[in-house]
């Protein structure tokens, strides 16, 4: 991510854990929105019905209490660490890897959007069984079915077997290439495009401006996926049948069937609001722990 020289891991992972947890507290609502409107796949009546991000903001509030917009945190903020710390550990060893792979001195665009998606696809392994967790929290329908994260983790494994933690790994490793080399590939052109910065207040404003237009276009990209691993990961595993959505371009190709293009874009606003903003947090808050980092070890 930044052309000072890399710390260890160990650094790494405490700076991603970090910035990881510091966006999820601000941001986490707008997540529980955003797959409620993903998952909604008729015209429901009543409380069961979104009709965008304020009506499901309102109706969450109303009838099921304001604590219900942080239901299933807990998984998330168990996967922060070890997602962010993947995020942007692997960003930086891939980086290395590509260089040397294609014999270059500095990172580009291209190299940058390469990078990302790898990272991304790395990253997805990790987060797969927290985020099938969360998915199955968050649903309304499954409200009374989990009464905590340890609860929902049991039940799944034990009526659906211990490899269903792992389903809709496919359709997260979509989500992940995509978001990874949106984000990482516009933050290189930013601070490209933006002048050098001549102090550290200016510096930061800088990683604000690039990490919020990374994250909004990532969330640009990969949207159809994120609604398609939403459906796929809420599908309980039963033996004998094939669930509906399976796959996640086939998926992708139901949706889009089924309920029109802007199906595959319903959750945008929540998760952009969440993703762009969040992008922003995410960079400016790692940058600033690793230099604390680089200070703490007099690398600076």
């Amino acid at each position: 991510m930044s052309s000072d020289k890399p710390l260890p891991f160990i650094y790494q992972f405490a700076a991603g854990a970090v910035a990881g947890v510091s966006e999820i507290l601000v941001m986490y609502p707008l997540d529980v929105v955003k797959t409620r409107v993903q998952l909604q796949t008729g015209k429901g009546t009543g409380a069961d019905s979104y009709n965008g991000m304020v009506d499901c903001f309102r109706k969450i509030i109303k009838h099921e209490g304001f604590g219900r917009l942080y239901r299933g945190i807990e998984a998330p903020i168990m996967m922060e660490a070890p997602k962010r710390a993947t995020k942007f550990a692997a960003n930086d060893a891939w980086g290395k890897v590509y260089r040397d792979l294609f014999a270059m001195q500095k990172m580009n665009q291209s190299l940058s959007i390469l990078t990302g998606a790898t990272a991304g696809a790395t990253e997805a392994f990790v987060v797969v069984p927290f985020e099938l967790v969360k998915i199955r929290l968050q649903d309304k329908a499954s409200a009374g079915k989990y009464t905590s994260t340890l609860d929902a983790v049991t039940k799944i494994v034990k009526a659906e077997g211990p490899m269903a933690l792992y389903n809709g790994l496919e359709s997260t490793m979509w989500r992940h290439i995509l978001w990874n080399a949106g984000y990482f590939g516009c933050i290189f052109q930013v601070r490209e495009l933006l002048p050098k910065a001549d102090n550290k207040t200016t510096q930061m404003g800088y990683d604000l401006i690039s990490g919020a237009t990374g994250g909004t276009f990532g969330t640009i990209l990969n949207t159809p996926l994120d609604v398609v691993k939403s459906r796929i990961q809420n599908s309980p595993r039963v033996a004998g049948q094939i669930p509906k959505y399976n796959w996640a371009f086939p998926a992708v190709g139901t949706v889009f069937k089924e309920e029109g293009f802007g199906a595959l874009y319903k959750g945008f606003i929540p998760k952009v609001l969440r993703l762009g903003p969040g992008g922003g947090i995410l960079l400016v808050v790692f940058t600033g722990v690793m230099d604390f980092f680089r200070k703490y070890r007099g690398d600076v």
